[in-house]
C-alpha cells in the first residue's frame, strides 16, 4: 500500500488508483488531513471541488480563506481550535487575516462561491468575526463554536441559500449570528434565498441574532439567552424594505445583559425579539420570557420604528407564549395605521394595552 508523505494529504487517491475499476480522477473526492503543526490554508489551497479538509484535534494559529466551491472544512469538534496567528513583523498572511477574521468563505462581485461547508470546530479570539461568508451560495456552517470574537461569531453578507445550524456563539462583541445584505454600504434588502438559521445556541453576546436588510429567511428553533437582546430584525427606508421573513419556535429567555448605546442604537437590555423598520415579518410560536429592562427596546416582543424613521408595517405576531417580560410582554410603538397584527398570543401585559 502506498503511503502519503505530505502530512496533511490523505491517501485516498493512491488507494483508488491501485485497484481495478477505480473511479476516474475527475470523480474522485479526497480527504486532506491536517495535523497539529501543519497549515490548514495549504490543505485548503490543495483541495478541489468535492474534497474534504479534515483538521485533527489541536490549536491552529492562522486565518483561513476558502474560495473553491464544494469544499468541506471540518474539524473533530471543540478540540479543533482556530485562533489568530501571532503578530510578528506586520503583514497578515491573507485577506481574512487582514480583516481580523478566522475562517472566510469568499466569492467575488461577479460570482458566488457555491456549496462550501464549515463544520465541527471552534474559532475564537479574532478581532472581527470567527466565521465570515461573503458572496456565497449554499454555504453551510454547522456545529461550529464561535467564542470570544470581538465583533461577530458567525456572519454572512450578500449570501443566498445559507444554512446556519447547531452552532454555539458565546461572548462575541456584537451579534452571535449576523446576516446582512451589505455591511459597509446602503442599499435595499437582499433576497436571502430561503436561508435558514436553526437550532443554534446563542449566549452572552450583545445580540443573539441580527438579521439586517434581508428578505426570505427563517430563524427557528434556536435557544437565545443571556444576551443584551435576543433577535433583532432590522430594516430601514431603502427599498425593498427588510422583512418578509419568519421568526418561529425560538426559546428567547432572560436576555438581560447591559450594553451601552452606540452610534446606531440606544442602550440595549432586556430585549427579546425586536422588529425595527421591518415589513411582512411573522413572529410565531416563540417562548419569550424574563426579558426585562428600561431601554426603549426592552420587552418581550417589540415593534419599534427604525432609527432612521422607517415604519414597520404589515407584520404579524401570533401564537407566542410570553411571560415576565418588562416593561411588557408585547410592545408596539408603531401607529395603528401600520397594519401590524397581534393575535392568539399568551401574555399578561402589553403596551399599549389590549394586545394580549
Amino acid at each position: 500500500m502506498k503511503r502519503c508523505h505530505l502530512a496533511y494529504l490523505a491517501c485516498a487517491a493512491a488507494l483508488l488508483g491501485g485497484g481495478l475499476g477505480a473511479a476516474p480522477a475527475a470523480a474522485a473526492h479526497h480527504t486532506l488531513v491536517v495535523r497539529p503543526g501543519h497549515s490548514i490554508q495549504k490543505a485548503v489551497n490543495a483541495a478541489r471541488p468535492g474534497d474534504t479538509v479534515l483538521v485533527l484535534a489541536g490549536t491552529y494559529h492562522e486565518s483561513v480563506v476558502v474560495d473553491t466551491p464544494w469544499v468541506t472544512l471540518r474539524g473533530v469538534g471543540a478540540r479543533t481550535v482556530v485562533k489568530p496567528a501571532a503578530t510578528k513583523t506586520g503583514k497578515a498572511a491573507n485577506t481574512c487575516a487582514r480583516h481580523g477574521d478566522g475562517i472566510c468563505v469568499l466569492g467575488t462581485k461577479k460570482k458566488n462561491v457555491e456549496g462550501v461547508t464549515v463544520a465541527d470546530l471552534k474559532v475564537t479570539g479574532f478581532s472581527h468575526a470567527g466565521v465570515f461568508g461573503m458572496a456565497t451560495d449554499t454555504l453551510t456552517v454547522r456545529r461550529v463554536q464561535a467564542v470570544d470574537n470581538k465583533v461577530w461569531g458567525i456572519a454572512t453578507e450578500r449570501s443566498v441559500h445559507s444554512l446556519l445550524r447547531e452552532n454555539q456563539a458565546r461572548r462575541n462583541g456584537d451579534a452571535g449570528l449576523f446576516l446582512a445584505n451589505t455591511i459597509n454600504e446602503e442599499g435595499g434588502a437582499y433576497d436571502a434565498g430561503a436561508t435558514r438559521v436553526e437550532r443554534n445556541r446563542l449566549e452572552n453576546n450583545r445580540i443573539g441574532v441580527t438579521v439586517r436588510r434581508l428578505r426570505n429567511l427563517t430563524v427557528s428553533d434556536n435557544t437565545i439567552t443571556g444576551n443584551c437582546g435576543g433577535v433583532f430584525v432590522v430594516g430601514d427606508e431603502n427599498k425593498p424594505q427588510g422583512g418578509n421573513l419568519t421568526v418561529a419556535s425560538n426559546e428567547v429567555v432572560e436576555n438581560n445583559k447591559f450594553c451601552a448605546k452606540t452610534a446606531r442604537l440606544p442602550v440595549i437590555q432586556g430585549s427579546g425579539i425586536v422588529l425595527t423598520g421591518a415589513e411582512k415579518t411573522r413572529v410565531t410560536g416563540n417562548h419569550v420570557a424574563g426579558n426585562r429592562g428600561t431601554s426603549p427596546l426592552s420587552g418581550g416582543i417589540v415593534l419599534f420604528k427604525s432609527m432612521v424613521g422607517a415604519k414597520g408595517v404589515n407584520n404579524r405576531v401570533d401564537r407566542n407564549t410570553l411571560e415576565d417580560n418588562a416593561p411588557a410582554d408585547l410592545v408596539n410603538t408603531e401607529s395603528a395605521k401600520s397594519n401590524n397584527v397581534f393575535e392568539r398570543n399568551s401574555c399578561r401585559a402589553s403596551k399599549p394595552a389590549g394586545l394580549c
